[in-house]
């Protein structure tokens, strides 16, 4: 668990629990424009793959929360699900602190990859993870991954797979 000062009270990351599950759907709700999951989608998110996920509190709220997981065929790499930042959090680095800290974890003992499906036009999550790659020294390789009309029926924009590696971990 870590935290860090901003002007007037600390978020502290620390690993989710179960009972953030509607905590965590109610977030993505006042995050738009993300994509909500059902509520029981949320609390899996929040147990069964709470190593690979982290939860940012600020004064007793939710402010931020970074889904993901290990995909079982590729143990070197992190998928991150979703990144969910409350406007109560942003301009602090809050988002890539959270990747960080996931990817310190042992449970990330392994990983030396990062991927991600953004959207074209979703320029925070792009700042965020070329960012983040630039901090790891790692390269960001992208291509198109899911196809509106392929995948989405035409009722989603077309997602990009973003990959960022290898890295190496601060010790």
């Amino acid at each position: 668990m870590t935290s860090e000062g901003s002007n007037t009270t600390a978020i502290t990351l620390r690993t989710p629990v179960k009972d953030d599950g509607f905590r965590l759907h109610q977030l993505v709700a006042e995050c738009p424009p993300l994509d909500p999951n059902s509520i029981y989608c949320n609390l899996l998110q929040c147990s069964h793959f709470a190593e690979t996920g982290v939860a940012a509190e600020k004064d007793g709220d939710l402010v931020g929360f970074i889904s993901g997981y290990i995909p079982p065929q590729q143990p070197e790499t992190m998928f991150v699900w979703q990144v969910a930042v409350h406007e109560k959090g942003r301009g602090q680095g809050l988002a890539k602190r959270m990747l960080k800290e996931i990817v310190g974890r042992d449970a990330c003992k392994n990983v030396t990859h990062m991927e991600t499906t953004i959207t074209e036009d979703n320029e925070a999550s792009w700042a965020l993870f070329r960012s983040f790659a630039r901090d790891m020294g790692a390269e960001l390789t992208y291509h198109e991954h899911f196809e509106k009309e392929t995948h989405f029926g035409g009722k989603h924009d077309s997602e990009f797979l973003l990959r960022i590696g290898p890295f190496t971990k601060p010790a």
